[in-house]
């Protein structure tokens, strides 16, 4: 499976960026830029189905061998590096950390724990239902975002949107991911959390639980049963932002994540 990568350049340890269900390697751009700049050398991806990675074509979509793909990227950074995972991406980053020999040395997983708030995967995955046909433009597109995310000021400007959509032949724009993913991956989701559980509790590296102060993805509920089997793990609350920490708050975001990296060096743990 051909993946498309991101890379920075750095000296420091290495950082590998994991994007959430239906987004792209994009949406770590700009934390990417600047966490690169303080050193760091980071690489981000597109998922398979996702972005301008590989598609499935009549295959199925599976969640362990998107775990494996994680661990491959991981695998050319460097020894160990720094996961930084959103939503979907933090949770193959703990299969992948259990299952795949280990191959982070350190875990930020971004507003996602092993078990979740049903109603607000229901929300997202309402959305990226929503318009199975695609959009007649990029105005429409984005005046689709600005309705799904109302709490942000302003419309994204369409230009922005430019790498997230792709025309499949029918003069229409479309998400830049797979349809198919909703069918494959999405109706059994929560039969994985019994076995990301128990992941979490074989854990051993530092590992930050970065929350929106505002998400409905976790809940005081999900975070205290994740502290609880990884009592080792911190835990930090951005405010204002929901479950896009990234999107919604970037550059509180990224200093959290730059504290973090800076703290493990000083620990000689990165």
């Amino acid at each position: 499976m051909l993946l498309a990568t991101t890379n920075w350049a750095g000296e420091r340890h290495g950082v590998v960026f994991a994007h959430g269900f239906g987004q792209t390697r994009q949406a770590w751009a700009a934390s990417a830029e600047a966490i690169a700049a303080a050193g760091f050398p980071c690489v981000s991806f597109d998922a398979r189905g996702h972005g301008e990675s590989g598609w499935r074509g009549e295959e199925p979509y599976h969640f362990d061998p998107m775990a494996e793909d994680l661990a491959a990227i991981a695998a050319t950074v460097g020894s160990k590096p720094v996961l930084v995972g959103a939503s979907m991406g933090g949770l193959l980053g703990i299969a992948a950390q259990d299952r795949c020999g280990e191959p982070f040395g350190a875990m930020v997983l971004v507003d996602v724990t092993p078990r979740w708030e049903t109603r607000g995967v229901e929300r997202i995955l309402g959305f990226m239902r929503a318009h199975p046909d695609g959009f007649a433009s990029l105005d429409e597109a984005s005046d689709a975002i600005a309705a799904y995310l109302p709490h942000r000021p302003g419309r994204k400007p369409p230009e922005r949107l430019r790498a997230l959509l792709v025309e499949r032949g029918d003069g229409r724009l479309h998400w830049h991911w797979d349809p198919r993913l909703l069918g494959d991956l999405t109706p059994d989701i929560e039969s994985h959390q019994p076995m990301l559980l128990d992941a979490v509790r074989r854990i051993r590296v530092p590992l930050l639980l970065v929350s929106g102060s505002e998400s409905d993805i976790v809940s005081q509920a999900t975070i205290a049963e994740f502290l609880g089997l990884a009592p080792h793990a911190r835990h930090v609350v951005v405010p204002k932002a929901t479950h896009m920490v990234a999107g919604d708050e970037n550059g509180a975001f990224t200093r959290v994540v730059l504290e973090f990296l800076e703290s493990l060096d000083e620990q000689g743990k990165a």
